[in-house]
């Protein structure tokens, strides 16, 4: 038996990277048996399961937890440790997780230099250089609550998160789903009517097509919606993207691409420590995604809580 103090839990999404998870992991197993590393494994059978293992893995003793497979593996597993730390009193600070990136989306790894590659994330997280990462809370209607790693948002990006989930659970995975799904949720979603307010401080008012908010940068297979985002920074990023012209979305689009969001003019951008989205008619309870996930429906909070995660980085960072 593993001494939970001292050992890796690894959970690992069979279904990640279409399918291919465990043909990369496999290799990856050998290595750590090779290097004498401790570990554990533990595959997922089902949607929230990473959840219910991290869970599980903290209430055993275990610190080490690093999620195998893409962004809604890191989630689920980041989720888990965060609420078992909420019902019990503990620190998210004694915990150190990671992700060997074996998955269709794998952007919360970009803001942390981790490469994408299974065996060169596996040779980072021996080296253990960590990074305190800022927890992130968010509420949602009906008292829905959930933990936010990377980027998240509502109008367009939770459309866009929506049909892009729906394409991957009917077995397509290619980077061109992103940028298709985009294109559709232009032209076929309507503005929102909602305020928001940062800090106490209404900074928006009226029709907006998206609000995007971030402890990362990347999202969408490499999208920047929030560029300046920093996950240890105590702060979170958001834009706001008003009621434009079609044409003008066009044109201004390809900024998503090149990290210029915050320079567009039509934009409205800023950090705080706390983030309320408020529909103004009941046309507008919109959905709400974090890290690709959709969680639930407007009204939204959002907190800094103040308490950190150590988190495996890159060299550089």
């Amino acid at each position: 038996m593993s001494d939970p103090k001292n050992s890796c839990y690894f959970i690992v999404n069979p279904r990640a990277g279409s399918g291919k998870t465990m043909r990369k992991w496999l290799p990856a197993e050998k290595k750590l048996e090779r290097d004498g590393i401790p570990f554990v494994t533990a595959l997922t059978d089902h949607k929230r399961h990473a959840t219910q293992l991290a869970i599980k893995a903290a209430r055993k003793g275990y610190r080490k937890i690093i999620a195998v497979g893409g962004d809604g593996s890191l989630h689920e597993t980041f989720n888990g440790i965060c609420r078992w730390c909420e019902e019990n009193g503990a620190s998210p600070a004694d915990f150190c997780l990671s992700v060997i990136p074996i998955g269709s989306g794998n952007d919360w790894i970009k803001s942390l230099g981790i490469p994408c590659d299974a065996m060169k994330a596996l040779e980072l997280l021996g080296k253990g250089d960590t990074l305190q990462m800022d927890i992130i809370e968010a509420r949602c209607a009906d008292d829905k609550r959930a933990y936010m790693a990377n980027v998240g948002g509502v109008g367009f990006d939770s459309h866009i998160c929506r049909r892009v989930n729906a394409e991957k659970e009917s077995g397509r995975r290619s980077k061109l789903i992103y940028l298709n799904a985009l294109v559709h949720t232009v032209f076929n979603t309507s503005a929102l009517d909602v305020a928001v307010v940062a800090d106490g401080k209404t900074v928006f008012s009226g029709k907006c097509y998206s609000i995007g908010f971030g402890n990362g940068k990347y999202s969408g297979s490499g999208m920047r919606q929030v560029p300046l985002a920093c996950p240890d920074d105590g702060l979170l990023d958001y834009l706001i993207i008003p009621k434009l012209p079609v044409t003008t979305l066009a044109i201004q689009a390809r900024r998503l691409f090149t990290g210029t969001m915050d320079k567009c003019p039509y934009t409205i951008t800023g950090r705080c420590k706390c983030l309320q989205v408020v529909p103004l008619s009941m046309n507008s309870t919109d959905i709400v995604e974090l890290d690709g996930e959709i969680i639930g429906r407007l009204p939204l909070s959002l907190e800094v809580t103040g308490e950190k995660i150590n988190v495996i980085r890159g060299p550089g960072l």
